[in-house]
């Protein structure tokens, strides 16, 4: 019989690997906190209309990525593949749209879709965002922005850079596509069959190739920033300007654009020089005004930003949380087992991470098995400890012990662990 081995694009996060995201995403919500967002959880599953309606049925996402099937209830259901349209979806169908505005929003979670593996890019991967809702004003772009850029200074992450653009608005985009369909349509036949498509259904799909011939031809085309309305060249000046307050350095991107048909005005992405290619963007997110139209509620402007905690977690590595300090309680032969297993609950209440060995393996093999686990102390009951009413609690850092009361053991050992006090 064959063994049955996990789905090619997902991975198994293993003790140390996860504490390591885990951080990254803590580290995450503490920074949006110390901005005023309050977090928020989705189901990971919704109705396929939700994604097909808020990303647009033009983008690889919906075209090629989304895990949809029909549920036993005959319903077309999709795996969440990103984070704004459930938030947004959430924030209107409860009392959130009746709290003061801008309402924000921070999350975490797994995401899913059918894209091509690579490192720290997976199938199912966990995402964390943030969402302002109700309010149009461009410093609260900056703001999102300054978010994610004290997330990752908190982290360490060196060597990223902001790339920013304004794609317009129902206003001005309208002409900008024209002047693309213009320059593009002689050069169609030498499109792939897919970018073909995106030139007929929206050309606007085109400026996220990764293609280089196609980024040539795009760089002698027409840009939006030459399209832009009076309103957009202003609400783009004044995120700028907001930035500069804030101290996050930025560049603009003319050809920048999110691969999400619902952005308008404010596009940006953070890259990362470590990461090669067509792939750099550690996270991305930008302006969405009528998108809650979109979905079929009563409208509300938004902003915000997503990031991928797979690639951030990658480039965090250097700054992991120190492992915690753990103490290994012993049992040497039968009689010292109670003895044993109270001591471990006297210290886990102390908040102490405690691994109970209880088995019948000799002193030794225990102080082996307690050093390999990252231990730091050991509590050492046998049948004489027992007699004495003591334990033995040994420093396995500076190989010293001592033998205490069986009612001192617990504070001595979370002490010893602490650095406050050692055995002796």
């Amino acid at each position: 019989m064959t063994s049955i081995q996990r789905l090619r694009g997902t991975a198994d996060w293993l003790p140390d690997d996860l504490a390591r995201l885990r951080r990254v995403e803590a580290s995450g919500l503490a920074a949006a906190a110390r901005f005023g967002y309050r977090e928020i959880a989705t189901p990971v599953i919704e109705p396929t209309e939700l994604f097909t309606r808020a990303v647009g049925d033009t983008t690889d996402i919906v075209t090629h990525q989304m895990y949809t099937f029909t549920d036993l209830g005959g319903r077309s259901v999709t795996l969440r593949p990103e984070g704004t349209a459930a938030v947004l979806r959430a924030f209107a169908e409860g009392p959130l749209r009746q709290a003061p505005r801008p309402v924000r929003l921070s999350y975490t979670g797994p995401m899913f879709r059918h894209d091509r593996p690579g490192r720290g890019r997976y199938r199912q991967f966990h995402q964390l965002g943030v969402e302002a809702i109700g309010e149009a004003d461009p410093e609260l772009d900056a703001e999102v922005i300054a978010v994610a850029w004290s997330w990752l200074a908190d982290l360490g992450v060196s060597g990223t850079s902001l790339r920013l653009n304004s794609i317009g608005d129902a206003t001005c985009r309208p002409a900008f596509r024209a002047a693309l369909l213009d320059h593009l349509t002689p050069h169609a036949a030498g499109l792939s069959p897919l970018d073909q498509e995106r030139l007929r259904r929206n050309p606007l799909r085109l400026l996220d190739t990764k293609d280089p011939d196609l980024l040539s031809l795009l760089a002698a085309g027409p840009t939006i920033a030459t399209h832009l309305c009076p309103a957009c060249r202003e609400a783009l000046a004044r995120v700028e300007a907001a930035l500069e307050e804030y101290g996050v350095p930025y560049q603009i991107e003319p050809q920048l654009v999110r691969g999400l048909d619902y952005y308008v005005r404010t596009a940006f992405e953070v890259w990362h020089a470590g990461l090669e290619g067509a792939q750099n963007a550690l996270l991305g997110g930008g302006r969405y005004d009528g998108l809650l139209g979109t979905l079929g509620y009563p409208d509300a402007p938004g902003v915000g930003f997503a990031a991928g905690l797979e690639r951030i977690s990658l480039l965090a590595a250097g700054s992991a949380a120190p492992a915690i300090a753990t103490i290994a309680v012993c049992s040497l032969g039968p009689a010292a087992v109670a003895v044993a297993v109270r001591l471990a609950d006297a210290l886990r209440r102390l908040g102490c991470t405690v691994v109970a060995d209880l088995g019948p393996r000799s002193a030794r093999a225990k102080l082996r098995r307690a050093d390999a686990s990252g231990a730091t102390v050991a509590c050492l009951v046998g049948d004489d400890e027992v007699g004495r009413k003591t334990v033995t609690v040994r420093d396995l850092r500076a190989a010293t012990q001592a033998e205490v009361a069986v009612a001192d053991a617990p504070a001595t050992a979370a002490a010893l662990v602490a650095g406050a006090a050692a055995p002796g």
